[in-house]
């Protein structure tokens, strides 16, 4: 599943050395074994995006400093790169591992080696006018029109699995190749629509640029999101998901969920949508 894409002008393949330099033989001048990251240069905050230095900031970044801290034994190195060539980088071997929003799905399972444990969750809702009381659920959209979007993606499956569960109440998805999210947004804004489909972080990004009269009506699903490994790094992504289960446990992860989302995503689905204020800027 992709969000809106926000592409920030950087050198591509930047290499980020944190603390101590590497030598020619993968490890750090104390020992360590280096770890190369690939990062996205399509950002999407704040999971992930750049300071005004072009450093890497966010979500993501903060739960790796975590992984780095419990992992004593490895330094962690962060390529920039566009997000098909870091999986390419990731399935040959050139990356370890890459960061971003990253949904299981078979394909890509195929490839790449998932932790067990999500490190944290991409919310997806139902965007509204704001007097909608109406809308709130998928359910709510069933005799309703629902701003137009992909035949395939994410967002599409959720809708489609939705569909198939419920064949006495569907909802009419309208089918368009590459929709724009402003102008979805605008739509429903105009009231051409009835709500939009969106992950919440990407309503945020083009809410801030277009300023519109709509509001997050609910919180429809929590989608988890992983690390993608090389296949061959079985160790390394046991470890993540030791270290990962531990952030959540002792309250880290929680923690910088309500830093950068201002909600704790780790609670369920109610707890997120009595919070749902906190979801408009």
């Amino acid at each position: 599943m992709k969000g809106l894409k926000i592409t920030f002008l950087l050198i591509i393949s930047v290499l980020f050395i944190a603390g101590c330099s590497s030598s020619s033989n993968g490890t750090t001048e104390d020992g360590k074994k280096v770890i190369t990251v690939a990062i996205s240069d399509e950002v999407n905050p704040p999971f992930l995006y750049a300071d005004d230095n072009n450093e890497p900031i966010g979500y993501d970044m903060d739960y790796l400093k975590e992984v780095e801290k419990k992992l004593e034994d490895y330094h962690f190195e962060y390529v920039w790169g566009e997000e098909e060539a870091n999986l390419v980088g990731v399935d040959t071997g050139k990356y370890d591992f890459a960061i971003n929003w990253f949904f299981k799905n078979p394909e890509r399972e195929e490839k790449f080696l998932y932790p067990e444990q999500e490190f944290g969750y991409s919310l997806t809702s139902l965007v509204t006018q704001p007097n909608r009381d109406d809308i709130k659920t998928l359910e709510d959209m069933v005799g309703k029109k629902l701003a137009p979007m992909s035949p395939s993606g994410g967002l599409r499956t959720i809708l489609n699995s939705y569909n198939k569960n419920n064949p006495d109440e569907q909802i009419d998805i309208e089918s368009i190749e590459f929709p724009s999210n402003a102008d979805n947004l605008e739509r429903v804004n105009d009231g051409k629509d009835d709500a939009m489909f969106i992950n919440v972080t990407t309503f945020n990004a083009v809410q801030k640029e277009l300023d519109l009269n709509l509001k997050v009506a609910g919180i429809v699903s929590k989608e988890p999101v992983y690390t993608v490994f090389n296949k061959e790094h079985t160790e390394l992504a046991k470890e993540f998901d030791d270290v990962t289960k531990e952030l959540i446990e002792d309250g880290t992860l929680p923690d910088l969920a309500e830093k950068w989302f201002e909600v704790n995503f780790f609670e369920n689905l109610d707890y997120i949508n009595e919070e749902n204020y906190k979801f408009n800027p």
